[in-house]
């Protein structure tokens, strides 16, 4: 049986770190460039729903 060291067992840490700080990036991108629009839709919706 082979024996794991301490490091093996952490996992890619900074690669978890680079991917979580990527996808907040790009949600914030999308946000400022469809947020508008996005608001508007649900203003749309939220009228026609409520008469």
């Amino acid at each position: 049986m082979k024996k794991t060291s301490a490091r093996e067992e952490h996992g890619d840490v900074p690669g978890w770190v680079m991917i979580t700080v990527m996808t907040a990036g790009l949600v914030a991108i999308l946000t400022t460039v469809a947020g508008p629009q996005l608001r508007s839709m649900l203003v749309q919706a939220l009228s026609a729903v409520g008469g």
